[in-house]
């Protein structure tokens, strides 16, 4: 029987081995796919810092060229927009 109780180890062992190898495969795949999704997003970052920053130096432009100090951002103002609101029909 102990011929037969070390062809059981052996394939135990190779199965574990195979186990173990596609969880590590899984794995590293998994991480590579966060990896580059973390790269998309810091490239989205900079894009939005840049944005930002050409945002600010036209406001700034915009300002000395018209010798006052620079109009609020339109994000930041109280204006409504052009669009009414949905009044409640009336009954007829």
């Amino acid at each position: 029987m102990d011929g037969q109780d070390s062809g059981d180890t052996k394939q135990s062992t190779a199965d574990m081995t195979q186990f173990v190898q596609t969880l590590l495969q899984q794995m590293q795949s998994r991480f590579q796919t966060m990896s580059d999704s973390i790269n998309v997003l810091d490239e989205m970052g900079e894009r939005i810092n840049e944005l930002e920053q050409s945002i600010n130096d036209l406001r700034t432009e915009m300002g000395a060229e018209g010798g006052g100090s620079p109009s609020p951002s339109p994000l930041s103002t109280s204006k409504k927009p052009d669009a009414k609101p949905e009044e409640p029909s009336s009954a007829e």
